[in-house]
């Protein structure tokens, strides 16, 4: 006498069907000490709401024949989510986020605002999910769904891609240090910025403008590429060095 599914939240309320022989016209359907609502039955099968519990408990089936062999259903607790991490990425989505919390063994979803996403579950305490894409940037709730029920929501922030306007100035020594004013949008969560592949340090003023050193580099224009929690931006062959005099 097979039961799907065999398990639910302690709070009840989960949809059960129990398929066997002899079954019409139960009377009956106990949970532990507890009765099931029944919402369908015919010979073969039984379908109920179950009620609250905890635990296993024993399912058995009662009917004017007697009553059933009993099967083992399983009382999932409520989960709890603690943290996220990171807890932004980019408006596109395909960032891996980690959830960290209790009772997530049987987390099926992991809701990004009103988008969803199927996560990987790496214990009772973790699980990692690639977020899905965001309308807008912006914070939502995440909340992840179990077989226990749904956890109280955390903050997630989608941030927009950056774009570039302008360079300020252009040019500048091969030898580094020229500072470099950086005009556009999206800029305030810059994590790197880089000129020809290599790192420059820098400073955010806001999120439209930021100075940056450009560091040593040859003789020649290269690639200038800022990344932020909201992806990455290449201006090609954004700024120009140029070789130093010489007698």
């Amino acid at each position: 006498m097979p039961i799907s599914p065999n398990q639910g939240s302690t709070s009840g309320g989960t949809t059960v069907t129990i398929t066997g022989v002899n079954l019409a016209n139960a009377t009956a359907v106990h949970f532990g000490s507890r009765t099931a609502t029944i919402t369908a039955n015919t010979p073969t099968s039984i379908t109920v709401v179950d009620p609250a519990g905890c635990g296993v408990v024993d399912v058995s089936v009662t009917t004017a024949g007697g009553t059933s062999n009993s099967l083992s259903f399983f009382y999932v607790g409520p989960p709890i989510a603690v943290s996220l991490a990171p807890d932004s990425g980019p408006t596109a989505g395909g960032n891996t986020v980690t959830v960290n919390g209790y009772g997530l063994s049987t987390a099926a979803a992991v809701s990004f605002g009103s988008n969803s996403a199927t996560p990987t579950v790496v214990s009772d305490s973790q699980l990692s999910v690639v977020a899905p894409a965001g309308s807008s940037g912006g914070s939502v709730d995440v909340t992840v769904t179990t077989t226990g029920g749904t956890t109280a929501p955390l903050g997630y922030a989608y941030v927009d891609a950056p774009t570039l306007v302008s360079l300020t100035p252009t040019t500048g020594s091969a030898s580094g240090g020229t500072s470099v004013t950086f005009s556009g949008t999206g800029l305030a969560s810059t994590t790197a910025v880089t000129f020809g592949g290599t790192s420059a340090s820098f400073a955010v003023l806001n999120s439209t403008t930021l100075v940056a050193l450009a560091p040593p580099g040859a003789a020649g224009s290269v690639d200038v590429v800022v990344t932020t929690e909201g992806g990455g931006v290449t201006l090609t062959d954004g700024f120009t060095y140029v070789s130093g005099p010489g007698i």
